[in-house]
C-alpha cells in the first residue's frame, strides 16, 4: 500500500445541492481536489449566534493532498455562501495504492486559483449566510 500520510479527506457542508456542485466544480477545476462526493439530505443541528438552529444541508467529501489544503481552504472561504463554513480536514491513514496514485496525479498540477469576483459568487452561488 502506498504511503497515505500526504492525503486528506476534507468535509464541507453547503446549503443546497446547487451550491455544493458549484463548490466541487471550482475545486476540481483548479485541481485542488481529485474527487468530491456530494451527500444530499443531511440534517444539521448546531449553535449559531446564541441559539440552536437546524437546517438541511449537503455534505461535500473532498479528497486532496496536504500541499493543496491551504489553497482549498482559501477557495472554500472565498466562495462559500456561509459566514463560517465548515472546513474539517481528516488525515487518510491508508488506501488502495492505485487509488492513492490516481489521487496524487489528479491534484498534481492545474490552473491558477479562481479570482475573486466582485460579488463573491461563483456563477450564481447564493448569498445565504449561516
Amino acid at each position: 500500500m502506498k504511503s497515505a500520510n500526504q492525503f486528506y479527506l476534507v468535509l464541507v457542508t453547503a446549503p443546497d445541492l446547487k451550491t455544493a456542485r458549484r463548490l466541487a466544480r471550482a475545486a476540481l477545476g483548479t485541481r485542488l481536489i481529485a474527487c468530491a462526493n456530494l451527500v444530499p439530505g443531511i440534517e444539521s443541528h448546531y449553535w449559531w449566534q446564541g441559539k440552536v438552529e437546524s437546517s438541511s444541508e449537503v455534505l461535500l467529501m473532498m479528497k486532496t493532498q496536504r500541499r493543496r489544503l491551504v489553497a482549498l481552504e482559501r477557495l472554500m472561504l472565498e466562495f462559500h455562501p456561509y459566514d463560517t463554513p465548515e472546513f474539517l480536514v481528516l488525515p487518510i491513514a491508508g488506501g488502495n495504492a492505485r487509488y492513492l496514485a490516481w489521487l496524487a496525479a489528479s491534484t498534481g498540477g492545474g490552473r491558477k486559483l479562481l479570482r475573486r469576483s466582485p460579488d463573491k459568487k461563483i456563477r450564481g452561488v447564493g448569498a445565504r449566510r449561516k
